[in-house]
């Protein structure tokens, strides 16, 4: 018996449709579509090359794709930056650690806040009752965050003296200060030793669970893949090749096809 989902899975959150990408003659993205539900985990998968990274860099804004469109919560997304796209609420993490080593767990992650930061600079130099009324609520959130990552132990402890699947933990944490309802995560178990694969996926699957966060991720891990996502889109040369439920892309011969490089008439 399948235990009922405390946020169930809705309609689109997020489309992505016919999008095309290139730099230069190369193709990265051709004619791409798929949907993300809401409080999905879903799973973009493909070869090599096939561009998945490009995807995400799509979708969050650093490239512009030349044709299609994508859509999030019904608003075409279209002439807007990262940060734009953040406060829109799509977050993001990046295959390589983008964190501050020698700073804390809590300031690293107090640096995910920094959206639903309005003091200026003037009323946090002079720590006005704005100022300081906005510091203690966003010294709370991350303060949750870290109990929910269960990382207390570590939370002064500067970045750069924990094991890699500890900082891992932090840069999901900082994603997780920002609120976003939707987040990305690039290759977040990419490096990891099997039980830092298993606690990440446990991390991912209680996000997902107890605050809803939809979840896109690209992972190489196909039995990761198979065992925490509830749908998963192909990419193949940058076309979509499949998308659907765990159990049917591992049955698409296409895709076994893609993956063991075999050549289609």
């Amino acid at each position: 018996m399948t235990q009922e989902r405390r946020f169930p899975i809705g309609s689109p959150i997020l489309e992505v449709k016919n999008v095309s990408l290139s730099f230069g003659g190369v193709k990265a993205i051709t004619n791409a579509s798929f949907s993300i539900l809401t409080h999905e985990i879903k799973a973009i998968i493909g070869p090599n090359g096939a561009g998945k990274s490009s995807m995400l860099n799509c979708i969050n804004g650093i490239y512009k794709p030349q044709q299609g469109s994508i859509i999030f919560k019904n608003e075409l997304l279209s002439k807007v930056n990262p940060n734009l796209i953040a406060k829109k609420g799509i977050s993001r993490t990046f295959q390589n650690l983008a964190l501050f080593k020698r700073m804390s767990v809590l300031d690293n992650i107090l640096i995910g806040r920094r959206l639903h930061m309005n003091a200026n600079f003037i009323q946090v130099a002079f720590q006005t009752n704005k100022a300081r009324k906005e510091e203690i609520e966003n010294r709370k959130k991350c303060e949750e965050i870290i109990e929910f990552l269960e990382i207390d132990d570590i939370k002064n402890t500067p970045v750069g003296k924990l094991p890699y699947g500890l900082q891992k933990k932090v840069e999901l944490g900082r994603a997780l200060a920002t609120e976003a309802e939707v987040l990305l995560l690039d290759e977040p178990m990419a490096g990891m030793n099997v039980e830092e694969k298993r606690e990440m996926c446990r991390f991912i699957l209680k996000v997902n669970d107890e605050i809803g966060t939809t979840m896109v991720l690209i992972e190489h891990d196909m039995g990761v893949v198979m065992d925490i996502s509830d749908n998963v889109v192909v990419l193949d040369y940058g076309k979509t090749l499949a998308d659907g439920p765990p159990s049917e892309i591992r049955a698409n011969q296409d895709v076994i096809d893609a993956y063991l490089g075999v050549a289609h008439d």
